[in-house]
C-alpha cells in the first residue's frame, strides 16, 4: 500500500475502533468479526482473510488497512486481488461497514479480560476460602502466655496449630511480598494501656482470636493472595518450625514486582486519567469508612443492650422467685383472709418464664455480635487496610522516587560544575558511574510506581466488590431482629396467658393486666 496519504480517515477510525488498547496490532479473530459484517461470500471472505493473514494471529496497521481496501473493492464487485492496491494513485475505496463505534463490539480482548481489571463476584470470593480460628483450651495458660490456635481451612481440609508469633511472622512476610496490596493488620499481641479497665482478659483473648479469623479469611479470599505459596503453607505446614518455612518461601518468591508478568508492562494497561480515579476512589473509600464505623459501634452497642437485658431479664426472674420463696406466715390483720400467701407460690413460679426470657435475649446478643457485628468488622478490617496501602503508595514509592530524582539533581550540577572547572578524570568517571546507576536506579522506581498504581487500581476494584457485603450485614440484622422478637414475643404470650391462669378475682374472673 502507498503511504498514509491516501488512507480515508475511516480507516484510522476502524483501526482506532478495533485495536487493543495497548497494542496497535488487530487479532485476526477480530478481522474475521469485521469480515462477516460484510454481504460479501464466504469464498471471498476467505481469500481476504489469506490475503491479509502473516501467520501470527495478529494485523498491522497497514495490513488491516489492507484488508479493508480488499473489501471495499469486493463490495464493487472487484476481485480482492493485493495486485490491484499496488498501483493504486487515488483515495482508497470506503468499505460499507457502519459506524466505526459500532465495531467496538468486536474487539476479542473485552474490558473484563484486561489484567488490569478484577472480574470476581463477592459470591465467588466469599466461596475461595472459610477459615476457622479457635483457642486450644488446654493449651491456656497465664495471662496471654502460651495462647495457641487451631486453624482449619474449609479449602485445604486441614487444621494446623498456630502461636500469636506464627501470625506476627506471616502478617511481616506478607508485607514484604505485596507491599502494593491491601495487607489486612494483626490485632495487638497484648491488651494496650489502660484497655483492662474496660475489658477483661477473656474479652481481650476472645476479641484478637476474631480478628486473627478474620485477618486469614480476608487474605486467603484475595485474588491474588489465594494462590501464593506462602498462604498455603500458612495453613496447611503442620510441621515444628513453620517460621522458617515461611521465611525460605518468601526469600524463593521475592516481592511482587519481580514475580509478576505485567509489573514491567503495567503503565501500559492504566488508563490515562489513573491518578484522578485513584483520589477520587480514595475520598470515596474514606467516607465510606467512617460510616461503617459508624455504623459498627451502633451495632455493638444494639448487641450488648440485648446482653443487659438478658441479665436484667434474669434477675428479675430470680428476684420473683426469692420473694415468692419467702415462707414467713402472713398475719391476718382484718376478717377476711389474705390471698398473699397463696399468690407468693403463683409468682415463684413465674421465673420458669423470665429465665427463658433471658435466654433469648442473650442468644439475640450472640446473633447481632456473630452476624451483623462481625461482618461490619470484616469490612472494616479490609477498608483500613486500603487506607494504609495508599499512606504506603505515598509514604513510600512516590517519596523514594521523589528523593532519587532530587539526588539525580544534585550529581547532575556536580557533574556540570566538573565540566566547567576541569577535576580529575578519575573523579569525573566517577560521577559519571553514579549517575548512570541513578538514572538506573529511578528508571526501576517509575516501573515500580506504576506498578503500584496497577495494584491499587484492582485493590480499589476490590473494596467495591466487598461493598456488597452490605446487602449480607442488612440482612443479618433484620433477620435477627425478626428471629429474636419472634421468639421472645412467644414467651411473652405464654406468659400473658399464665399470668391470667393465675391471677383471677374471687369470681373467677381475671383483673385487667394493663390500665384501660
Amino acid at each position: 500500500m502507498t503511504g498514509e496519504g491516501s488512507v480515508p480517515s475511516y480507516y484510522r477510525e476502524v483501526h482506532q475502533a478495533i485495536c487493543s488498547r495497548t497494542d496497535e496490532r488487530v487479532p485476526i479473530g477480530v478481522f474475521q468479526r469485521v469480515l462477516s459484517r460484510t454481504s460479501l461470500s464466504t469464498t471471498v471472505q476467505n481469500q481476504i482473510a489469506e490475503h491479509v493473514n502473516n501467520g501470527d494471529g495478529f494485523l498491522s496497521k497497514v495490513s488491516l488497512y489492507k484488508g479493508l481496501a480488499l473489501i471495499a473493492l469486493a463490495q464493487q464487485g472487484k476481485p480482492p486481488s493485493p495486485k490491484l492496491l499496488d498501483n493504486f494513485i487515488q483515495e482508497f475505496p470506503k468499505p460499507q461497514l457502519g459506524e466505526p463505534k459500532e465495531l467496538q463490539t468486536l474487539k476479542m480482548q473485552s474490558v473484563q479480560e484486561s489484567p488490569l481489571n478484577l472480574s470476581l463476584t463477592l459470591a465467588e470470593l466469599l466461596k475461595k476460602e472459610n477459615i476457622k480460628v479457635e483457642l486450644i483450651p488446654e493449651k491456656k495458660g497465664l495471662f496471654l502466655k502460651h495462647v495457641e490456635y487451631q486453624v482449619t481451612s474449609e479449602r485445604f481440609t486441614v487444621s494446623v496449630y498456630r502461636r500469636y508469633n506464627d501470625f506476627d511472622i506471616f502478617h511481616e512476610l506478607l508485607l514484604q511480598r505485596y507491599a502494593y496490596r491491601v495487607v489486612p493488620a494483626l490485632p495487638p499481641k497484648r491488651v494496650l494501656k489502660g484497655v483492662l479497665t474496660s475489658m477483661t482478659e477473656r474479652e481481650f483473648i476472645e476479641g484478637r482470636r476474631r480478628a486473627l479469623g478474620r485477618f486469614l479469611n480476608l487474605v486467603a479470599r484475595h485474588p491474588v493472595f489465594s494462590e501464593d505459596e506462602l498462604v498455603k503453607t500458612f495453613l496447611t505446614f503442620s510441621g515444628s518450625d513453620v517460621q522458617t518455612k515461611l521465611r525460605d518461601a518468601c526469600k524463593k518468591l521475592g516481592d511482587e514486582f519481580m514475580t509478576c508478568k505485567y509489573a514491567t508492562q503495567a503503565k501500559d494497561y492504566l488508563p490515562a486519567d489513573v491518578q484522578s480515579q485513584f483520589s477520587s476512589s480514595r475520598e470515596l473509600i474514606r467516607n465510606i469508612h467512617n460510616s461503617f464505623q459508624k455504623l459498627r459501634d451502633r451495632a455493638e452497642r444494639m448487641a450488648e443492650r440485648s446482653k443487659e437485658n438478658a441479665t436484667d431479664l434474669l434477675m428479675f426472674g430470680k428476684e420473683l422467685s426469692s420473694l415468692g420463696s419467702d415462707e414467713s406466715p402472713v398475719p391476718i390483720l382484718a376478717s377476711c383472709k389474705s390471698p398473699w400467701a397463696a399468690l407468693r407460690r403463683s409468682v415463684k413460679g413465674l421465673s420458669v418464664e423470665f429465665s427463658l426470657l433471658s435466654e433469648k435475649a442473650a442468644q439475640q446478643g450472640r446473633r447481632e455480635e456473630d452476624d451483623v457485628v462481625e461482618k461490619l468488622n470484616l469490612f472494616l478490617d479490609l477498608l483500613q487496610s486500603y487506607r494504609d496501602l495508599c499512606e504506603r503508595h505515598e509514604k513510600g514509592v512516590l517519596h523514594e522516587h521523589h528523593r532519587a530524582l532530587q539526588k539525580y539533581g544534585v550529581m547532575k550540577r556536580q557533574m556540570l560544575s566538573a565540566t566547567v572547572k576541569p577535576k580529575e578524570q578519575v573523579s569525573v568517571e566517577q560521577l559519571e558511574s553514579r549517575i548512570v546507576q541513578q538514572e538506573n536506579a529511578i528508571q526501576a522506581m517509575e516501573l515500580r510506581n506504576y506498578f503500584s498504581l496497577f495494584c491499587l487500581h484492582q485493590e480499589s476494584q476490590l473494596i467495591f466488590t466487598y461493598l456488597l457485603i452490605t446487602s449480607h450485614i442488612l440482612g443479618a440484622f433484620v433477620d435477627s431482629q425478626v428471629q429474636g422478637h419472634k421468639e421472645m414475643g412467644e414467651v411473652w404470650q405464654d406468659l400473658h396467658s399464665k399470668l391470667k391462669s393465675l391471677f383471677g378475682d374471687g369470681n373467677g374472673q381475671s383483673p385487667p393486666l394493663s390500665p384501660k
